[in-house]
């Protein structure tokens, strides 16, 4: 073997060896972190306990939500029609325009006030909202559009639309609802989900029994009942039937009853046929689709 070629062989072996200590031979510590934008968590991390709407399961009646926009000059106007078409991209949210009884009351004008209501965050959020069973719901909201947005996207329209819609601030400098504006703020992918969530639910009424009592003296039935709305829509006529052993005693109209209203019966001296009686069922019928029909039902029995 000449000198060359024992050179070259060597050479060789040389640059494998650098090759294998480059690759396998640590020369310093890597940390890596979660990928993925930071707005789009509405909480500063996955393991934050943070509430996003001011009250628990907060939302309008109906997926298609009115708006009104006066006292705007024509680019705030743009901006909040922007903001709302923005949301609609988004979610399974509609909004549209009407000339009164609106929903949504946008204005530019400082002075306007909301019949005494005061937002709780920001210069937008619902100005009157009914508790409903599980729900809270939003009759009216308003958006007082004051500040300019120097902004390619009307990101404080969308901010207090997101007020108006039921979100609070997030403490999250990259979320679209914290407190201070910037133009690379987004919405956060959970906001979306809790709004989509929310609205997946259909606007029906939820007609059900609160604080029912019954009591007898000799044959004479004597019952005290609530029935009450606890849904999402104002509802029909309905009736009540009140049983005792499965033979019906007394039937009764209801009235329509709006999203979170209820209403006191009170039954005395109800004749009995049965001597004695030893379960007595309040049945709500009605004709039309609840949320819940379970409910429509209570047993009182016998206390032991």
């Amino acid at each position: 073997m000449s000198w060359k070629t024992a050179l070259g062989f060597i050479f060789f072996l040389f640059v494998i060896f650098l090759l294998v200590f480059y690759w396998f031979i640590p020369f310093g510590e890597i940390e890596f972190m979660t990928s993925g934008p930071g707005h789009s968590n509405f909480t500063l991390n996955s393991s934050a306990v943070e509430s996003m709407q001011f009250y628990e399961n907060l939302r309008y009646s109906e997926l298609r939500i009115s708006y009104r926009i006066e006292d705007c000059p024509l680019e705030k106007a743009d901006e909040m029609r922007n903001a709302f078409k923005t949301i609609e991209d988004k979610t399974i949210l509609t909004f549209y325009p009407v000339s009164n009884n609106e929903e949504i009351l946008v204005t530019c004008e400082s002075k306007t006030k909301f019949e005494g209501k005061f937002f709780v965050a920001g210069e937008g959020g619902p100005t009157n909202i009914t508790q409903a069973g599980s729900f809270n719901v939003i009759h009216n909201g308003g958006i007082v559009l004051l500040r300019d947005s120097n902004c390619p996207n009307p990101n404080i329209a969308i901010h207090e639309l997101l007020h108006a819609l039921g979100f609070d601030h997030s403490k999250n400098p990259e979320n679209i609802m914290y407190e201070i504006s910037r133009c690379d703020q987004e919405i956060g992918q959970d906001t979306i989900n809790v709004i989509n969530e929310l609205y997946s639910v259909p606007s029906l009424p939820d007609l059900s029994f609160e604080d029912a009592s019954a009591s007898m003296k000799g044959r004479y039935l004597d019952i005290t009942m609530v029935v009450r709305n606890n849904g999402l829509k104002n509802s029909g006529n309905s009736k009540v039937i009140i049983y005792a052993d499965n033979e019906s005693v007394k039937e009764l109209e209801i009235e329509p009853l709006v999203i979170g209203s209820g209403k006191q019966i009170t039954f005395t001296n109800i004749f009995v046929m049965q001597t004695s009686v030893n379960e007595v069922k309040l049945s709500i019928e009605y004709g039309s689709e609840e949320l819940k029909k379970e409910n429509n039902i209570i047993t009182l029995k016998i206390k032991s």
